[in-house]
């Protein structure tokens, strides 16, 4: 089932990069930033947390947390944050409920050859825990600016 803006953000609990178990409600009276990616420490993935990182003072102004959900484990999370300082956490989505859940779990292509992966997506989830925005086919570069943009017009 697709998600659509407007709906109420399906809930999840997860292991986190912080060594907690992490559900949407943990953030019940701020906005969130939830964004799926396919992998750490790749390229895209790098520059796409790397700009949520150099953005986060801004975002949190904004009565706004990141959380990024990628397929990895907490492990493979935890190397990712500290070798790029990132300052938010990561949840690990081993099993794809979430990923299933906010429908981003997609058939992918490359070079003819077809696979499951994460399409890059951004909800943002108001304080309420209502989905606002969604941007969908994220281009990393950039995309923190345009999520602040987006949270300024928005509070």
């Amino acid at each position: 089932m697709k998600i659509e803006v407007g709906q109420k953000a399906p809930d999840f609990s997860a292991p986190a990069s912080n060594g907690k178990k992490v559900s949407l409600k943990d953030f019940k009276g701020k906005n969130v930033v939830l964004y799926f990616y396919p992998k750490d420490d790749t390229p895209g993935c790098t520059v796409q947390a790397c700009g949520f990182r150099d953005s986060i003072q801004s975002i949190e102004s904004e009565n706004t947390v990141v959380v990024g959900v990628s397929p990895d484990s907490v492990n493979s999370h935890e190397k990712f944050i500290k070798k790029f300082d990132l300052p938010f956490i990561l949840l690990s989505d081993e099993d794809k409920k979430i990923s299933q859940s906010y429908s981003v779990w997609v058939e992918k292509n490359m070079y003819g050859r077809k696979y499951m992966g994460v399409a890059r997506t951004t909800f943002i989830i108001d304080s309420q825990g209502k989905i606002v925005k969604i941007f969908e086919k994220v281009k990393p570069q950039g995309h923190n600016a345009e999520i602040l943009s987006y949270l300024k017009t928005f509070s």
